[in-house]
C-alpha cells in the first residue's frame, strides 16, 4: 500500500545521485575506490555512523545497488565528488530520480504476485500475540477502512522532515531552531510510520541526526504552504542581511547550517549576474530544463530581484547598498588576484574557478534553511528487523529506508548519494529477511511480457478528438481546483497539462485506438514512458 497515487515516493523527485563503492563505472573513469577507503570517509565525515550498517553498505553496495539496478536497465551518466568523499563515488543517474525508480517499479509491476494499492494510509499495526500480522489502513479518497494481513510487514513510510513539529521536537540542542524553515522533503514524509511503529514498542534512535540544507527557495507551485526547493547558483556570492559574506559559498550543510543559523533572521541572499544566470539550478527531476526555471522562478518577482546596478539591486532586496557594493567589489578584486583571502573558497590548490559579478542585469535570490532528510528513525538490526527499547526484534516487523534514518549509515552528516543508496540496500535486506523467515526463499516469479519502460520517450500522438471525448466526462478545470484528499498528484499533473495545453493522448496514448467510454482504465506500466514530461523538466 502507498499513501501516494503513483510509484516512487520522494525518490522520483530527487536528482538521482547514488553512492556506490568500487564499481565498474568508477574503474572505467579512473576512480580507484575500495570498501576500506569508503568506510573511513563515512566515519570521518559522519562522526558516528552505525558501524555495522556502514561496514555492510561499503562492502555490498556494488552488488546490492549497482549490479541490481543496471541489470534492470538503470544507467549512470557521470561521477561527482561531494564534500567528505575522498574519491568520486557518487553515481549520477541518467534521467535523475525518475530514471532510477522507474525500472525498479516496472519490474515489480510486471510480476503477477505483486499488487500495489494506492492512496492508502497505514493507521496501525495488527498484533496477534507478540507478532505483527498486518496493517489497519484507510483509503484516503473514500475514507473506507481496510485491513492487510500477512506473515510479515515491512514499513517504508519515509522520514519526518515534512513534519516541522517532529523536526523541532527532535532538533539538536546545539543549534538554534530557525524562524523561517521551508519544507523540502517528500509530501508524505510526516513521520506516520514512526508513530505506528512506536505503538507496538519500536524504539527510535538518532532522531536529532537531521540533514537539512541552507539553499531553500520558496516553491511557487505551493503558495502559502511553506514548501521549498533546493536551489543553487554555484557562481553566486552569498551575503547576509548586512550585505556581507559570511561563509565560503556552496559549502556542505554540515558547516553551512550552523553558520547560517548565527546570521540575522537565519537567511541570506545569493547574488549573481547575467553571465552566470544559467548556472542557477534546482535539484529534483522536474527541474531539468532551464526553460522551466526561467518561467517559474526568474519570472516571479517575489523570488528573484533584478536590477541594472548593484545599488538598485540592494534597494529591491532590502540590503544595505554601500555594504553590498563593497562586498561585490572586494569579491571581484579577489577573483582578479585568484585567491579568496576572506573565506578561502578559491585559490591555489582549489578546483573552483570563480567568475566576477559585473554583467548587468544583476540578480538577488533570498534563501532559507530547508528541511530535507531524516538520518534517525525506527531502530533496526542488520537484518532490518525492527527493535524494541531492549534491542529485541519485534516478531514479524521490518523497516527500511528513511523511516530507519537510513539505518544510521550516515551518522550526523551525509556524503550525498547516501540516501537513495541506503534506501535500496535496507529495502532489499528487509525483503530477503522476511522471505527467509517465512520459508519463502525460492525462485522469483518471472515477469510477464510488458512494453518498454524507458523514461521520457517519444510523446504519444496528440489527438484533439480524443481530448474532446475525455473532457466531456472529466471536467479538468474544475477537478484540479478542488483539493480533494488523495488527489494531490492528479491535481498538480493536470494543472500543468492545462497550463501547457497538452492533448490528453500525449500522456494517455495507451487508451487509443482501443478506447471505450465505459470501463476503461489507465495502463500504469505504459504510463512510465511519459513521466519524463514532468519529471525531466522537459517543455515539450
Amino acid at each position: 500500500m502507498d499513501m501516494a497515487s503513483v510509484f516512487g515516493g520522494h525518490a522520483v523527485m530527487a536528482t538521482g545521485d547514488v553512492c556506490i563503492v568500487g564499481t565498474p563505472y568508477q574503474e572505467a573513469h579512473g576512480a580507484h575506490d575500495t570498501p576500506e577507503i569508503a568506510y573511513q570517509d563515512f566515519v570521518k565525515w559522519g562522526d558516528d555512523p552505525n558501524p555495522e550498517w556502514a561496514r555492510y553498505y561499503v562492502l555490498h553496495s556494488r552488488e546490492e545497488i549497482y549490479e541490481w539496478v543496471t541489470g534492470l536497465g538503470v544507467t549512470f551518466e557521470s561521477l561527482v565528488t561531494p564534500a567528505g568523499n575522498s574519491v568520486p563515488r557518487t553515481h549520477r543517474t541518467k534521467g535523475r530520480g525518475i530514471g532510477l525508480v522507474s525500472p525498479i517499479y516496472a519490474e515489480c509491476a510486471k510480476r503477477p504476485n505483486i499488487r500495489f494499492d494506492w492512496n492508502v494510509r497505514a493507521d496501525r499495526l495488527i498484533v496477534d500475540g507478540k507478532r505483527i500480522v498486518g496493517v489497519e489502513a484507510t483509503r484516503i479518497r473514500t475514507g473506507e477502512k481496510v485491513e492487510y494481513r500477512g506473515g510479515a510487514v515491512v514499513l517504508a513510510t519515509g522520514g519526518f522532515q515534512s513534519n516541522l513539529d517532529m523536526v523541532r521536537e527532535a532538533w539538536s540542542k546545539d543549534l538554534a531552531f530557525p524562524a523561517d524553515f521551508l519544507i523540502g522533503s517528500g509530501m508524505n514524509s510526516v513521520g506516520s510510520g514512526h508513530k505506528i511503529a512506536q505503538r507496538v514498542g519500536a524504539a527510535l534512535t538518532r532522531m536529532d541526526h537531521q540533514w537539512n540544507y541552507i539553499t531553500g527557495l520558496p516553491d511557487p507551485r505551493f503558495p502559502g504552504e511553506k514548501r521549498g526547493l533546493n536551489a543553487v547558483n554555484p557562481d553566486s556570492v552569498w551575503v547576509n542581511a548586512d550585505g556581507k559574506r559570511f561563509i565560503a559559498e556552496r559549502t556542505s550543510a554540515k558547516y553551512g547550517l550552523p553558520a547560517l543559523l548565527q546570521q540575522k533572521g537565519a537567511t541570506y541572499w545569493s547574488i549573481f549576474d547575467e553571465g552566470t544566470k544559467h548556472s542557477f539550478w534546482i535539484a529534483g527531476s522536474d527541474w531539468g530544463s532551464f526553460a522551466t526555471i526561467e518561467r517559474l522562478i526568474f519570472g516571479n518577482e517575489g523570488l528573484v530581484k533584478s536590477a541594472d546596478t548593484i545599488d538598485a539591486l540592494a534597494a529591491k532586496a532590502g540590503l544595505p547598498p554601500d555594504a553590498l557594493k563593497e562586498t561585490i567589489d572586494q569579491y571581484n578584486r579577489m577573483v582578479e588576484k585568484g585567491i579568496d583571502t576572506a573565506f578561502g573558497r578559491f585559490g591555489p590548490g582549489k578546483s573552483f574557478q570563480p567568475k566576477k559579478v559585473f554583467r548587468p542585469p544583476f540578480y538577488a535570490v533570498q534563501l532559507f534553511p530547508l528541511s530535507r532528510k531524516s538520518m534517525g528513525g525506527v531502530a533496526i538490526d542488520l537484518s532490518a528487523r525492527v527493535l524494541d527499547a531492549q534491542q529485541r526484534p519485534i516478531p514479524g516487523l521490518y523497516a527500511a529506508g528513511e523511516l530507519t534514518g537510513l539505518a544510521g549509515i550516515n551518522g550526523k552528516a551525509g556524503l550525498e548519494g547516501t540516501f537513495l543508496g541506503p534506501s535500496i540496500v535496507t529495502g532489499r535486506v528487509a525483503g530477503r529477511t522476511a522471505l527467509a523467515e517465512l520459508g519463502a526463499a525460492r525462485e522469483p516469479t518471472k515477469a510477464s511480457t510488458a512494453p518498454s519502460t524507458s523514461v521520457g520517450g517519444a510523446p504519444a500522438s496528440a489527438d484533439a478528438g480524443a481530448t474532446r471525448v475525455c473532457l466531456s466526462c472529466h471536467d479538468l478545470p474544475d477537478l484540479v481546483t478542488r483539493s480533494r484528499p488523495g488527489y494531490w498528484h492528479f491535481e498538480k499533473v493536470h494543472g500543468a497539462v492545462l497550463a501547457k495545453e497538452y492533448e490528453c493522448a500525449k500522456c494517455h496514448g495507451e487508451l487509443s485506438p482501443t478506447y471505450q467510454p465505459v470501463g476503461h482504465s489507465i495502463d500504469r506500466l505504459a504510463q512510465i514512458q511519459v513521466c519524463g514530461f514532468c519529471h525531466l523538466g522537459e517543455d515539450r
